[in-house]
């Protein structure tokens, strides 16, 4: 009070000024950190790990899948370590950035290729395993997507189709290895072992669970008619199907533009479902239905 008002004043000013750079220091401190913790974790999603030991180790001489395997083998299925481990192996199996890893699985005793082979089999297995028991396993009955919608079942389906990610990874890993197997496989562990036909097995069918869940008929009478329902619904459970079952259908074309001379000459000599269809009974619909299928695939009117 003892201040003259022009003093007084001045220090008002500052006052104000001091508690808008306050404010705003630490605002900008704050949308700083939001911003980089942002960008850090969708670098730390993206960034490509390699799970293999260094090129020309004592590791790497002998088995430079070990710790490749061990990961998709042993860790947690949703965990943030085996999807960086699916989109290493993905990256080794479509292109030569390592060709030397993705030769070491075709060495001579055919393990190492199995085992591969059955880790990315693993979750397209389960989907359409799943898929068949909340279905009922009907292939000739496709699936009302507006009744099954609003069923029970809805929350596991929604879980089930989000996981969109390692089944497309899996699916694009099995179809590269079974192309690439016709010119890189030296010892034929790919074929002998009965890995191709489990692959082709396996995709047709999870391709089969998916496409009747969208509501598309999978007789034998009418492969192609779509239900209804696909028509009328358009939700986000129903995109991710048809995204699933395009990846799919691609892998399938993939493996068939690889042996497509041979498959025809199979199909001639009766021999296609022996060396491409296992005899047991398939995850979903039947062996029949599988055969007619991959019949589609390999005149290329499969849609």
């Amino acid at each position: 009070m003892l201040i003259p008002y022009l003093y007084t004043h001045h220090i008002a000013t500052w006052e104000f000024v001091a508690e808008q750079i306050v404010f705003l220091v630490p605002t900008f401190a704050i949308f700083f950190c939001w911003e980089l913790t942002h960008t850090l974790h969708r670098v730390l999603h993206t960034k490509r790990f390699i799970f293999a030991p260094p090129k020309g180790s004592a590791a790497a001489e002998k088995n430079p899948s070990e710790l490749l395997l061990s990961v998709l083998e042993e860790s947690n299925p949703t965990s943030l370590l085996r999807y960086h481990a699916y989109l290493d192996l993905c990256m080794v199996s479509e292109n030569n950035v390592d060709a030397w890893r993705r030769a070491a699985f075709f060495e001579e005793t055919g393990e190492t290729y199995k085992r591969v082979i059955a880790v990315c089999l693993r979750p397209l297995e389960q989907l359409a395993s799943r898929l068949g028991e909340d279905l009922g396993n009907s292939a000739d009955k496709p699936t009302n997507l507006s009744n099954q919608l609003s069923s029970p079942t809805d929350v596991k389906h929604i879980e089930e189709l989000d996981n969109f990610q390692p089944y497309a990874w899996c699916s694009r890993i099995v179809a590269s290895l079974t192309a690439r197997s016709r010119k890189e496989d030296k010892f034929g562990v790919a074929q002998l072992s009965g890995n191709n036909a489990a692959v082709v097995s396996t995709l047709i069918s999870c391709l089969l669970a998916v496409e009747n869940f969208m509501g598309k008929k999978t007789n034998l009478q009418s492969p192609n008619q779509l239900g209804s329902a696909v028509k009328r619904e358009n939700g986000p459970v129903n995109s991710k199907a048809y995204a699933i079952a395009d990846v799919l259908k691609t892998s399938i074309y993939q493996i068939v533009s690889a042996f497509h001379d041979e498959m025809l000459s199979d199909t001639k000599s009766s021999l296609l479902e022996k060396d491409w269809i296992p005899s047991k009974k398939p995850l979903f619909g039947t062996r029949e239905m599988l055969i007619q299928k991959l019949r589609l695939f390999l005149v290329f009117r499969a849609t």
